[in-house]
């Protein structure tokens, strides 16, 4: 790719994730070589199901098990959380300096910038110094003004209605 540019889906909306994939599977399609980097996350999912198949021109690299909101963590807990988000993050940006990829995806790093766990800067960082062929696509809710500022697509998913506030629990192959 000549030119790679950045993307970000925020918002208090679902489907983030979901518009990512979908950029990663069009990409992966076409032939290019994307890494998914998923924080915050390690259940398994539909998504991840199909993805892990898609290997070695598409790769996914996942939190370890975690299975609790970082409000009921304790203080350790939270420390070793911290640990792995900074560790997955120094990967990511180890391979977008490689150049092996054309798009790399970083899912859920705006809640790692919410609860301190990464700080905005480096991610500012990653964004001015990334190859210039490389696509950076970015996710979660409450992205920084700073980010948004770096970025060339902003799509900010707003949550209208959404059968969870109905008590209809997520369903396999649906929401997951």
């Amino acid at each position: 790719m000549d030119k790679g540019l950045v993307h970000i889906y925020t918002g208090d909306g679902k489907g983030k994730t979901t518009a990512a994939v979908g950029l990663g599977v069009r990409a992966y399609g076409r032939g290019l070589k994307v890494l998914m980097v998923q924080f915050l996350k390690s259940r398994e999912t539909g998504e991840v199901s199909v993805l892990e198949n898609f290997s070695p021109r598409f790769k996914l690299a996942r939190s370890k098990e975690c299975d609790k909101f970082t409000w009921n963590m304790d203080k350790a807990e939270r420390q070793e959380l911290k640990k792995t988000v900074t560790d997955l993050l120094e990967y990511a940006e180890e391979e977008a300096a490689s150049g092996r990829w054309d798009m790399i995806i970083l899912d859920e790093i705006m809640a790692c910038i919410s609860i301190d766990a990464i700080c905005v800067s480096r991610v500012s960082q990653m964004i001015t110094s990334k190859p210039e062929g490389l696509e950076l696509v970015m996710t979660g809710r409450n992205a920084p003004a700073e980010l948004i500022r770096l970025a060339d697509y902003v799509s900010e998913i707003s949550a209208v209605k959404h059968p969870f506030t109905k008590g209809i629990a997520a369903r396999t192959g649906i929401e997951n």
